[in-house]
């Protein structure tokens, strides 16, 4: 596994730079290759994206979420990767934005690319696009402020609906939080969510 990670000082307060990378159908505008992101339930995506030269078709889930802190997420099939990015409130008006990932290359195209360091600069490019992005904007294209109990928070419940998480699955138990990625944030208060759930499109 690869592991890459970034930061960027973005000039915008942490809730809209947070409530933007909850936007995720909105990352074909900022994320070369990225061709669709679709929303397919409040933790799930199907991606189209052109990886060192390779069309690849995969979902992805997220695996954590907390509002104005953090997004972690992991491939559910080839190729493989998981990732955190991580938000930090260095003042009023700026947010370090933090980008974790690890990717698993497949095949000589693939492993070619990260050799050359093309994932890595991809990565980097991504995070200056946003900054743009979201700065020139001034404000997020929308939100969604629900909260994805990590596999470490047993008894937790999805999104305010009261309903357990059942062993196994996102922030149920059985599960031990492994990986170079850091570790979890903390828990927060069980409150609802301030917005409704994701559209399913």
């Amino acid at each position: 596994m690869s592991t890459i990670e970034h930061s960027e000082d973005v000039r915008v307060p942490v809730r809209v730079a947070y409530d933007q990378w909850t936007q995720f159908e909105s990352f074909p505008e900022f994320m070369e290759g990225v061709e669709s992101v679709k929303q397919l339930s409040d933790t799930r995506t199907a991606w189209v994206a052109d990886i060192a030269g390779v069309r690849r078709e995969f979902e992805a889930e997220i695996t954590e979420q907390h509002p104005d802190e953090r997004v972690a997420w992991r491939s559910v099939e080839r190729p493989h990767h998981a990732g955190v990015v991580t938000f930090h409130r260095i003042d009023e008006n700026t947010t370090r934005v933090t980008l974790q990932m690890e990717y698993d290359p497949e095949g000589f195209i693939e492993t070619a690319g990260d050799w050359l360091q093309l994932v890595r600069m991809r990565v980097v490019g991504d995070l200056k696009r946003f900054k743009t992005f979201i700065e020139s904007r001034g404000g997020e294209t929308g939100a969604w402020r629900g909260d994805v109990p990590g596999p470490h928070q047993e008894g937790s419940t999805y999104g305010g609906s009261g309903q357990p998480v059942p062993p196994g699955t996102i922030g149920g138990g059985g599960q031990e939080p492994g990986g170079t990625l850091p570790p979890p944030g903390p828990i927060p208060p069980n409150e609802p969510p301030a917005m409704p759930p994701r559209p399913v499109l």
